[in-house]
């Protein structure tokens, strides 16, 4: 593991596949009584959210603290940022203060990078979604919730995704969830298709390691699984599709796509998800969609990653471990 976690094309698939089964591992902390483990005792995580979020720094700080670390929130509106304070004179403050590793959100692609790279802050850095860029522990979280559903949850344990073949639908133009996920997938030995209006592919994706259509039908009966993505309309400064219903006849999900889908693949959606839009309530609503399960792995794979940049490169929970009681 490197020291940082900025994208997820800089994990190999040694990498990405240790953070799975320390995932597998962490999620088994989930069905105890007592939720937690003390492992990061005594060391210090901040969330620094310059970026307007709920379920990821709730998931990221219920991560912390099942892991013991003492955590300190730290949002944009209301703070210095407010009043002018760059992010160079934050990351000083935050160094000052001697925090360990710092969880980062921030509008602008790269900020993550120019925190770990620029000297200002000796901190392990991990992105938590920076711009259009990347979310790798979102892509990690969908990986995982795959790998359960697909492989199996003990039988998952090692593996990766070769040969699965994973759509992702919507708004590829805005999603750092897209990049994520195509990276990772790649590196797990997934097949992936984007399907999208072209108005909302980005310039370039041909260098991407996927396939790109335009006909969600004709992608449905060869998928494992359907990845839906939300429509960022705050990152739309012009009309890229005609209409709601344009879009939602042409790539929304609806029980009849649905079963068009193997008998045995899933439906995914990284949330919040737009009813009647995106996908159907009948879709939302079935065993099929694993949207309720992607938030609950995502606590695991963050508790995962945190462990393995703060607390070392083994398998963090073991027989042999003494566990709070």
């Amino acid at each position: 593991m490197q020291r940082h976690l900025i994208s997820a094309a800089d994990l190999t698939r040694d990498d990405a596949v240790l953070i799975l089964d320390t995932a597998e591992e962490m999620a088994r902390v989930a069905d105890r009584p007592i939720k937690k483990l003390p492992t990061l005792r005594g060391r210090t995580v901040v969330n620094l959210f310059f970026e307007d979020s709920t379920r990821t720094r709730i998931s990221f700080e219920a991560a912390e603290k099942r892991l013991s670390a003492d955590v300190i929130n730290f949002t944009a509106k209301g703070s210095s940022v407010s009043k002018g304070e760059s992010l160079k004179d934050t990351a000083q403050t935050l160094e000052a203060m001697g925090v360990d590793a710092v969880v980062i959100r921030h509008g602008a692609s790269g900020a993550p990078y120019r925190l770990a790279t620029s000297g200002w802050i000796d901190a392990a850095v991990i992105n938590a979604g920076d711009g259009t860029h990347q979310h790798p522990t979102q892509a990690l979280l969908d990986a995982f919730t795959m790998r359960r559903r697909l492989v199996g949850r003990d039988a998952g344990l090692g593996q990766d995704l070769a040969g699965k073949r994973i759509t992702l639908v919507g708004d590829i133009l805005h999603s750092r969830v897209a990049r994520s996920n195509v990276d990772l997938l790649h590196t797990l030995g997934a097949e992936v298709t984007l399907v999208a209006p072209p108005t909302l592919v980005p310039v370039g994706v041909e260098t991407w390691p996927c396939e790109v259509s335009y006909d969600l039908d004709s992608t449905l009966s060869k998928s494992d699984a359907v990845m839906l993505l939300r429509v960022q309309r705050e990152r739309m400064n012009a009309a890229f599709f005609p209409t709601e219903r344009e879009y939602s006849r042409r790539y929304g999900l609806d029980g009849d796509r649905m079963a068009r889908m193997p008998e045995h693949a899933i439906v995914m959606h990284p949330g919040p998800m737009v009813r009647g839009m995106e996908i159907t309530a009948e879709v939302a609503d079935s065993d099929r969609c694993t949207v309720v399960e992607q938030v609950t792995n995502g606590v695991s794979i963050r508790m995962a990653v945190l462990y393995l940049l703060l607390g070392g490169n083994e398998p963090a929970v073991t027989h042999s471990r003494t566990e709070e009681k």
